[in-house]
């Protein structure tokens, strides 16, 4: 029988990489946007392209993140440029790379809204679930992926449980209620409409609703969608065709689709101010790429905001919760601390199955020749005598030769060793 081998280790670790809106601009952060239900098949080209043994790619308007288990997080920054055809000099600037327990501390962190523009804000933890089911989709979420985002999820429910990091938090649809309110003195005197009709436009809806706007319309390239979210709010719903006719009709325009292309133009914006001799409007580009066309902002008379103009509003509150984010942290950290233990365990498990295979061919070994013992008729208590003996001279042998062959501190550390591992008293 061969003596135990100890087996090559893979040269994988775990990455986090990407940018965000405290490292890119808008302008960048729109360029490698992933809509959600292209996350899938992005991931897969990722694994299919490079040496990547494990992704997932989570992108919102405030981040394009990739979490990968490679050799080089310089695969997954190469791939990201090349995939939304940029040079990879341009993206550069803007990207951060975090090694395994900055990674994991990253992920925690970013679940539980502590590294969002809106601090303690819980939809990104839908985003990180959407990542999930895309990387599961793909096949490209392995056992170190799918236990960081689990306890990610995990860490989440217990920093909003037990801390107020989410308690009176800013949200990004009440930073807009109150940018519309330094324009008009009531918004209740106000027509609203809302283009799109996924979850951050329902959470702006709420939160207009409960101002007594005027009118509310909700514009969808799906009239059922539409009509199905302006009725919770009393209003209307409207197909997408038809808002560039309709769109002098109101005050506050907040828009958030997943379009790649603008919807809303500078030609269409200038038609309408003049249908509403030249009276206001407020308008909220929550998308990424954006809805509104950034010149849209230039016309007299249009207030034009985007993800990044909210984020002056959002920070008058950071100091009311600086306790809430410290006990947050804490418990990220010994989070952290148990994550990285795991993490390591992983790395002895190669080991331990060849250790236990190595004792199983030698438990085979002496039961085979036990048996042919029995078998000829020697004596059974002679032959579970020898089974033994020869089961523990196999076992003992590799440590035993070890310490016989060591020399000076190597010798006194196997001993050491040998002793702890054997629980033997010196």
């Amino acid at each position: 029988m061969q003596g135990f081998t100890r087996p090559d280790p893979v040269p994988m670790t775990l990455f986090a990489l990407g940018l965000n809106h405290q490292t890119a601009p808008l302008a960048i952060r729109e360029k490698v946007s992933i809509a959600t239900e292209a996350l899938s098949r992005a991931v897969g080209e990722l694994t299919r392209a490079r040496p990547v043994k494990e992704a997932a790619i989570l992108s919102t308007c405030n981040r394009t993140e990739i979490y990968v288990s490679a050799d080089q997080p310089k695969i997954a920054a190469d791939w990201l440029a090349e995939y939304h055809r940029l040079p990879a000099s341009e993206l550069a600037p803007y990207l951060y790379t975090l090694p395994e327990q900055q990674a994991v501390r990253h992920a925690f962190r970013v679940a539980s809204g502590l590294d969002s523009m809106v601090l303690g804000e819980p939809q990104i933890l839908g985003q990180m679930k959407d990542a999930v089911r895309a990387a599961e989709s793909a096949g490209t979420l392995g056992a170190t992926l799918h236990k960081l985002f689990q306890k990610s999820f995990a860490v989440a429910k217990e920093v909003r449980t037990t801390t107020q990091i989410g308690a009176n938090s800013v949200s990004m649809a009440a930073a807009a209620v109150k940018l519309a309110a330094r324009i008009f003195p009531s918004i209740g005197e106000q027509s609203v409409l809302f283009i799109g009709a996924g979850e951050m436009i329902e959470l702006c809806a709420t939160h207009f609703a409960a101002q007594g706007p005027a009118r509310l319309t909700v514009a969808n390239r799906t009239l059922e969608r539409a009509t199905s979210l302006a009725h919770r709010f009393n209003g209307r719903g409207i197909e997408l065709r038809e808002m560039p006719d309709q769109l002098h009709e109101y005050d506050i325009v907040v828009s958030c689709t997943a379009s790649s292309l603008p919807i809303l133009g500078k030609g269409l914006a200038e038609r309408a101010l003049k249908a509403r001799r030249r009276r206001p409007i407020f308008m909220v580009d929550l998308a990424v790429p954006r809805d509104i066309e950034a010149e849209v902002g230039d016309l007299d008379d249009v207030y034009l905001y985007t993800v990044d103009d909210l984020s002056a509003i959002v920070s008058a509150n950071l100091d009311a919760r600086k306790s809430a984010v410290e006990q947050a942290e804490a418990i990220i950290e010994t989070q952290v601390g148990q994550f990285m233990h795991w993490m390591e365990t992983r790395e002895t498990v190669p080991v331990i199955r060849a250790l236990r295979e190595h004792a199983e061919q030698a438990r085979e070994h002496e039961v085979d020749r036990a048996l042919r013992l029995l078998a000829r008729g020697d004596d059974p208590k002679q032959v579970l005598e020898a089974l033994s003996q020869g089961l523990t001279n196999k076992l003992m042998h590799a440590p035993t030769q070890a310490l016989n062959d060591a020399q000076g501190d190597e010798r006194r550390a196997l001993t050491d060793l040998v002793a702890r591992l054997f629980h033997v008293k010196r």
